[in-house]
């Protein structure tokens, strides 16, 4: 067993794991955090990004040691006093989701990308959001919602 310290979501969060126990196991299984989808366990699909002091990374691709003393943003980390965090109304309103697996990996990833492009074109969001799967959608909608949360920045 390890002992890890990170803060995820404004909180320190100390726990003893196992040194296998991947970032995305850690949030759902020790922590209760089940926003964060286990989606294809190969990095491929985008359903468990996370926010890594501030940078989109797939959680099932590291090691909750790896992250030891760093901060970690889930989808449950965004809204603030029972407000929705810009981009996720943007969703709502966009209608950017409809079973809403993809939704939580594809809402960070989309912060993220506001973070380093505050005003992207379409052919740009859609390369930020590269890596991020969804089945449902056909992705208009969501580039709609990116677009809105961008414009309400």
């Amino acid at each position: 067993m390890s002992s890890i310290s990170i803060n995820v979501n404004g909180v320190a969060q100390t726990r003893d794991v196992e040194p296998r126990m991947l970032l995305v196991h850690f949030l759902r299984d020790a922590l209760g955090l089940t926003g964060t989808h286990v989606g294809c366990d190969t990095s491929q699909c985008g359903a468990c990004t996370v926010l890594l002091d501030g940078a989109a990374v797939k959680s099932c691709s590291l090691f909750a040691v790896q992250v030891e003393g760093r901060s970690v943003t889930t989808i449950e980390g965004l809204a603030q006093d029972g407000k929705l965090h810009p981009m996720q109304q943007a969703f709502w309103d966009q209608h950017g989701l409809q079973c809403g697996f993809c939704t939580p990996g594809m809402i960070l990833s989309a912060c993220e990308l506001l973070a380093r492009n505050p005003s992207p074109s379409e052919s740009e969001i859609r390369a930020g959001l590269e890596g991020n799967l969804c089945r449902c959608t056909g992705y208009n909608n969501i580039v709609k919602a990116v677009q809105q949360a961008a414009a309400a920045r």
